[in-house]
């Protein structure tokens, strides 16, 4: 399953490969080399030891652990989940001292666009419109805060309403009205949810505007956020450093250098611009034990090789569904609010060893590195005497991240003695030791398991056996707990039949459905005298500024990949788009929505109908216009349609317009109809039309 996203990531590097990379040729020359020399020393017979002290002092300031919702619409179907499991799951993230207990959340600052997995809701569709309800960060935001008050909050913007571009396809036309677009968000958090926002990034994995960051610090700091940081460019360390060392104002509007996906490296220009070196984004490999593996490596080796104080996870928890893009690149798997079923996976596991035994603000010491046989240990101290160490000895096929590229190294079971220096000699005497087995055997009652206490030498000694694909932690710290709740319910399908009204659930959403362009959202209609009070209306009336390449139409989907025959029944109102589509066996989302193919029912204010196998209405099966023979019957403009899509036994397709029955086809070969997919609901144009009584059951 891991196959799924590395396919999938391929795509991506090809096409952003100047953007995402994490190195220049002479950087990834140094790395493979360093690499061949480290591997060079596995084969040692020896017992080495290794010293841990802080007789040089502090290294780098530890500046924590996350996780990333967003990048985009990943935790869509979290909110749907009752309680109690929507809490457990939260606790599992969030709550200190028990499971991963993170120390940072990064969101998506919405532009009601594709980002990756969906699109989410944007705070300002005009420079006259603000509303800080929208859209469930607020939410997640609120519930990692009320269970870690210290938690750091990060804000990053992957796409843009189509204002801010003033008619451009950068967001960076007028610095300051986008500037304070941000700054904006930033406040709303504050004002409207009582979140202070540390972090604002600049735009995820595109081209970054050195004076535009110079306004975004001028424009934070007249407002009142002075204290709020700057991450650039949240894509490359190289560029951005060169840039903060060649540009004095550059450098003092820029807290954090943040990057994608660096392989552990950061390079020497990054290191000379003596700002705190971030992975703001990493990992975003499937969830199994090699993603385990992958989490539990660059974690240390993010610090032991580039200097890299924090790593924040894509993506946090994958509450998406699975056949989109990315599938449950994530530290927590929670997709089925349905049933209520999550899973606790490794990823989640491994991120304890180090956020349970630390916190932002602690040291790393000067004494880390790699073991003379393969992995890696880090130490790090709170200044106060406690002292965490971890080590991990991950080897190359059970630790591959879906990107960048891992060079070829060994890892042998060894022994390691680890010797206590400096102010630590005499003074700790024992230390809580916790372990997970990772690689191929690896299972949850393997993970994070209490050793117990490991008794220190008389002359600081600690010995150990530390086999292939192990974690270790060994901490002062004696408050940690592998955290546990009931068994949550069972896998099970998405439920049919299936209906929603759109009755207000306390988000903008409706429950289940995932745009994957435009914004759905659901919508009261103060002045109805029918039955229509509560609809789900596509509000994007305009193409924004994209961080995919969208099509140029709302499209939101639901339901069980696997659905071949069913029926999907829908009321639908145009008001001033150019039309409007019910579709199903749709066969993509995220990033390739304008590749969709399925069965697409559209019908369009010129008073046509149309029947397509593709969102882009290249692919006709039939078509009718008023006045044809086949016109049985009125689409009515501006008024409420009830319409039903129709496949049985694989190959017969039926609609129904108001009633009558407007096609019906029978699938052939050619037609390269799929044969599963999603359900959905759309509109021919970006601009606004409603949906009202859905429902999808299985064909007749």
């Amino acid at each position: 399953m891991m196959e799924h996203c590395v396919k999938l990531a391929v795509v991506l590097i090809l096409l952003n490969f100047y953007l995402i990379s994490a190195f220049s040729h002479d950087e990834n020359r140094r790395v493979i080399e360093f690499e061949k020399e480290f591997s060079n020393t596995v084969g040692i017979d020896q017992d080495t030891s290794y010293p841990i002290n802080d007789n040089g002092g502090f290294a780098h300031k530890f500046n924590g652990i996350g996780g990333l919702s967003g990048g985009g619409a990943t935790s869509r179907l979290l909110v749907n989940y009752a309680e109690p499991y929507r809490s457990q799951i939260l606790d599992f993230l969030f709550k200190p001292n028990f499971a991963a207990s993170l120390h940072i959340l990064k969101v998506e600052i919405g532009g009601d666009a594709q980002s990756t997995e969906g699109t989410e809701a944007t705070h300002m569709r005009s420079e006259n419109e603000e509303n800080y309800t929208r859209g469930y960060e607020w939410w997640l935001m609120k519930e990692a805060k009320a269970r870690n008050p210290d938690i750091t909050l990060i804000g990053l913007p992957w796409t843009w309403p189509s204002w801010i571009g003033q008619g451009t396809v950068l967001p960076y036309e007028n610095k300051t009205l986008t500037a304070t677009y941000i700054m904006k968000w930033v406040k709303g958090a504050k004002e409207h949810h009582g979140l202070a926002i540390n972090y604002v990034g600049i735009w995820n994995e595109r081209p970054y505007n050195v004076e535009y960051i110079k306004t975004l610090r001028k424009v934070l700091d007249e407002n009142g956020f002075s204290d709020v940081g700057i991450i650039a460019s949240d894509n490359s360390f190289i560029p951005t450093s060169e840039s903060i060392l060649h540009d004095g104002d550059l450098a003092k509007a820029v807290e954090v250098i943040g990057a994608h996906y660096p392989g552990t490296y950061s390079g020497t220009v990054a290191q000379e611009t003596k700002k705190p070196l971030w992975a703001s984004e990493d990992y975003s490999t499937f969830n199994d034990a090699v993603g385990a593996g992958c989490w539990a490596r660059i974690l240390n080796q993010n610090y032991v090789n580039g200097n890299i104080t924090a790593t924040i996870a894509w993506n946090l928890i994958a509450s998406y569904y699975d056949d989109l893009p990315y599938k449950r690149c994530s530290l927590l798997t929670a997709n089925e609010p349905w049933s209520g079923h999550y899973e606790q996976v490794g990823p989640l596991w491994v991120t304890a060893h180090t956020t349970q035994f630390t916190k932002p603000g602690w040291y790393y010491l000067k004494t880390t590195g790699h073991l003379s046989k393969g992995g890696s240990y880090a130490a790090l101290t709170d200044g106060k005497g406690n002292l965490t160490i971890v080590i991990e000895t991950l080897s190359h096929d059970q630790s591959i991240c879906i990107r960048p590229p891992l060079p070829s190294y060994d890892v042998a079971d060894q022994n390691v003695t680890l010797t206590l220096g400096g102010s630590f000699k005499g003074v700790v005497k024992v230390l809580n030791m916790w372990q997970s087995q990772l690689g191929q055997a690896s299972t949850i009652d393997s993970m994070f398991v209490n050793k117990g206490k490991v008794t220190v030498g008389s002359e600081g000694e600690i010995s150990l056996f530390v086999p292939t694909n192990m974690l270790i932690t060994l901490s002062t710290i004696n408050t940690a707990m592998k955290g546990s709740y009931p068994m949550p319910p069972a896998s099970a399908a998405f439920p049919l039949p299936y209906t929603d009204t759109f009755e207000s659930n306390g988000f903008s959403e409706a429950y289940n459905f995932a745009d994957q362009s435009g914004k759905f959202e659901t919508y009261y209609n103060a002045s109805a005298m029918d039955d229509h009070k509560w609809t789900l209306r596509q509000v994007v009336t305009a193409r924004p500024v994209t961080w995919c390449d969208d099509p140029d139409l709302g499209f939101t989907v639901i339901g069980d990949y696997s659905w071949s025959n069913v029926a999907v029944s829908v009321d639908v109102k145009p008001e001033d788009t150019y039309g409007v589509f019910v579709a199903l066996r749709v066969d993509k989302g995220g990033c390739d929505a304008r590749e969709a193919s399925g069965l697409f029912l559209w019908f369009m204010t010129n008073r046509s109908w149309v029947l397509t196998t593709d969102i882009m209405r290249e692919n006709r099966l039939q078509r009718c216009a008023i006045g044809w023979e086949c016109w049985v019957t009125e689409f009515q403009e501006q008024e409420w349609n009830q319409v039903t899509l129709e496949v049985s036994k694989d190959t017969n397709v039926v609609a129904y317009l108001n009633g009558a029955k407007i096609l019906e086809h029978t699938i052939k070969k050619e037609d390269a109809v799929p044969a599963n997919g999603f359900a959905a609901l759309g509109t021919a144009s970006f601009g606004k039309a409603q949906y009202d009584s859905f429902t999808v059951k299985p064909s007749s």
